[in-house]
């Protein structure tokens, strides 16, 4: 213990650590700064398992179309801790936007982004931006079917930006199409380009709190106001304030070991996220969609009229960023406690639910066909004729399935076909069939006529009793 504290000494005087860390340490706070606080730290812990576990994989992964896939599958199932390191790396990408989200709506509710801590707000919700891309520049990464895809379907998305949409999508491709320079671009974004801009605004961010202090809990009737408040914040951590450490900083410390024990633990157990089928320009039978954290705004997209969806595109996600902007500039005085301002309490429940209908809706996914469906079981087609049992094998072999369902079998995407019979005769059928009908292609010409007679023969026995034959 002598040696290492010489050590230490030595490395203290050629340095100065401790006249610049000892300062910070103990720099006072406002008291009663408890849990609803730990998630700024909580965010930045899991930053820090990203850049660990993320400069160990690019150890083994190959950033080309060729060898990107493989290499994460021999990460995962043959490097040693491969498929731990590889958990570990997407349970932090989560937990990291998780917890920024949770801070923001925190900062929000307490109204901490009004005055002096306008560029906290700022910094904060680019870093949000920032998050985000990481996370899903590490999707493309993954380099499987969802992965690729996504890039296309963002790609074709950004495209839409008037002026500059075309360059945006150059720019994610690496190119006009996917290729070899597409990876590439992919990587830089994630290892290079993102990480150093999320390392300013940290440092930007974190500089802002000591700059400013950390936001005291609000209190009803505490009013903001821009001539007296800094006065008023030097005087209660004169007289009440307590030091950042040990008083605060062990909440996040608690948190901070609670989170890297439970992404290990996630790790452990789940381990990564399970790659899909290696990409490839042929497979039609696929349905893209990102990582859950933007799985709300797929469906949102997904379900929004054609004649405004272009528009819309682009637009929202201007507007949310403009609103960002603005909000500490425009309300950055009066009232903070969120009982005295009710309606952005109105906004987070609103917000909250739209995002848990959406992502419900994107987990459903009833716009596209379900490629994964299985063939009707023996249970379901039931004792029929020779007829209507080879109808019920087409009802897969012919795709059917893929959009319709039938006693719970199937895809939502087209109707629910368990009674058909009862809405339909034989002769609205064939016709549905043989012509097609809104988001439902012509069968016609790749059914011969006892194909469509066995069909025919098959919806004719979804039916219940109660129907009159």
């Amino acid at each position: 213990m002598k040696k290492l504290k010489k050590i230490w000494q030595w490395i203290d005087d050629r340095t100065g650590i401790s006249e610049f860390v000892v300062p910070l340490a103990k720099h006072p706070v406002p008291p009663n700064a408890g849990w609803l606080y730990v998630f700024g730290s909580a965010t930045l812990i899991c930053f820090a398992i990203q850049v660990i576990t993320g400069i160990t994989l690019a150890f083994l992964y190959q950033p080309s179309t060729n060898n990107a896939y493989d290499s994460l599958q021999y990460i995962t199932h043959q490097v040693p801790l491969g498929r731990i390191l590889r958990g570990m790396h997407w349970f932090g990408a989560s937990g990291m936007i998780l917890f920024a989200g949770i801070h923001m709506v925190r900062v929000f509710l307490m109204g901490v982004f009004k005055y002096p801590r306008e560029m906290s707000w700022l910094t904060g919700s680019f870093l949000l931006l920032f998050t985000v891309s990481m996370g899903f520049t590490g999707q493309v990464l993954r380099w499987d079917g969802y992965g690729v895809w996504s890039l296309v379907v963002g790609a074709e998305q950004a495209g839409r930006v008037p002026f500059i949409g075309k360059a945006i999508a150059r720019m994610m491709l690496g190119g006009y199409t996917l290729g070899g320079e597409t990876i590439s671009h992919i990587f830089a974004f994630h290892v290079f380009w993102i990480p150093a801009i999320l390392f300013l605004l940290i440092g930007v961010h974190l500089y802002m709190v000591i700059r400013n202090g950390i936001s005291e809990p609000p209190v009803q009737g505490r009013i903001v106001n821009k001539k007296t408040y800094r006065q008023w914040y030097n005087n209660l951590l004169k007289e009440k304030g307590v030091p950042f450490w040990p008083n605060a900083a062990w909440h996040d410390m608690a948190f901070g070991i609670f989170v890297v024990l439970a992404i290990i633990a996630f790790a452990f157990i789940f381990g990564p996220k399970e790659l899909a089928k290696p990409p490839s320009p042929v497979e039609i039978q696929t349905n893209p969609h990102p990582d859950w954290y933007l799985l709300w705004i797929y469906a949102m997209y997904a379900l929004l009229p054609r004649n405004i969806e272009s528009v819309i595109i682009w637009l929202f996600p201007l507007l949310i960023g403009v609103v960002l902007l603005l909000l500490p500039f425009v309300f950055n005085t009066g009232e903070r406690h969120p009982v005295r301002r009710p309606l952005s309490i109105v906004v987070i429940i609103i917000i909250a639910l739209s995002l848990g209908i959406f992502w419900h809706y994107a987990q459903v996914a009833p716009w596209s066909p379900r490629y994964y469906a299985k063939p009707l079981s023996a249970s379901v087609i039931g004792d029929v004729s020779p007829s209507a049992k080879k109808g019920g094998d087409l009802f897969y072999t012919k795709r059917c399935i893929f959009c319709h369902t039938i006693s719970g079998d199937g895809g939502i995407r087209g109707p629910d076909l368990t009674k058909v019979d009862n809405r339909l005769n034989h002769y609205q059928m064939t016709i549905r069939i043989v012509n097609g009908a809104e988001n439902m292609p012509a069968f016609g010409p790749i059914l011969t006529k006892q194909e469509l007679n066995d069909l025919l023969s098959f919806l004719e026995t979804r039916y219940v009793e109660a129907k009159s034959k």
